[in-house]
C-alpha cells in the first residue's frame, strides 16, 4: 500500500487557471456543438464573450494560485545547513 506522499510526488501541480480556461473553451464546444447537432442556434460572435470571460476567470484563479503557493513556500522553515555555520568548532589557524 503506497502513502499519500509517495503518490502526491509523482502528480503534476494543480493549476486552476488551465482548468477554468478549459471549461470555457469547453462551452464554446459545446454551444456550436450543439448548433452543429441542431438542438439550437447559436450565434457566430457567441463565443467571444465567453473567451474573453474565461480568459479572465482563467488569469485572477492562476494569480490567485500564484499567491497561495508563495505564502504556503514562505511560511516553510529553510533546510538547516551545518556546512555555513562558523562558529566554535570551525577550523583554527
Amino acid at each position: 500500500m503506497r502513502r499519500s506522499d509517495d503518490r502526491r510526488r509523482w502528480l503534476h501541480p494543480f493549476q486552476p487557471g488551465r482548468m477554468v480556461l478549459g471549461l470555457a473553451m469547453g462551452g464554446v464546444a459545446l454551444a456550436y456543438g450543439g448548433e452543429a447537432a441542431g438542438w439550437w442556434d447559436t450565434e457566430w460572435y457567441a463565443a467571444i464573450p465567453i473567451v474573453v470571460l474565461g480568459l479572465f476567470l482563467a488569469s485572477v484563479a492562476g494569480i490567485i494560485a500564484y499567491a497561495v503557493r508563495r505564502r504556503r513556500g514562505a511560511r516553510v522553515l529553510p533546510p538547516t545547513d551545518d556546512r555555513t555555520d562558523i562558529g566554535a568548532g570551525a577550523r583554527e589557524g
